[in-house]
């Protein structure tokens, strides 16, 4: 089970910090994201380990980061764009060959 916050409406430029918290620790845990009429895509991800992996769209401006063994990751998303409006989803496996857990999504609104 995952559990989302912290989404909600920034202007351009703004920013804005999403959290996940899992039921129990995870392998890996991070975002993606859908918008509307596109394909989901990654956002970020991080392992227990501490590995990081960024979307190409979001490098430089987004950071994830975890705490302990990963129960709780945090999204800080800085330089906000209108192209950041999307559903943003987290997701991970609890070991590495489990399938993805989601969860319900949070909406993310960045106007102009």
């Amino acid at each position: 089970h995952l559990a989302e916050s912290g989404g909600g409406l920034a202007q351009a430029g703004g920013s804005l910090r999403l959290s996940c918290t899992a039921s129990s620790s995870f392998f890996s845990l991070g975002w993606h994201r859908q918008a509307p009429g596109k394909q989901r895509e990654l956002v970020a991800m991080i392992t227990r380990s501490g590995a990081r992996s960024y979307g190409d769209s979001v490098k430089g401006r987004f950071t994830i980061s975890k705490t302990g063994s990963i129960n709780t990751v945090y999204l800080q998303m800085n330089s906000l764009e209108p192209e950041d409006t999307a559903i943003y989803y987290c997701n991970g496996r609890s070991i590495m060959t489990a399938p993805t857990t989601w969860g319900q999504g949070t909406q993310v609104t960045v106007s102009s």
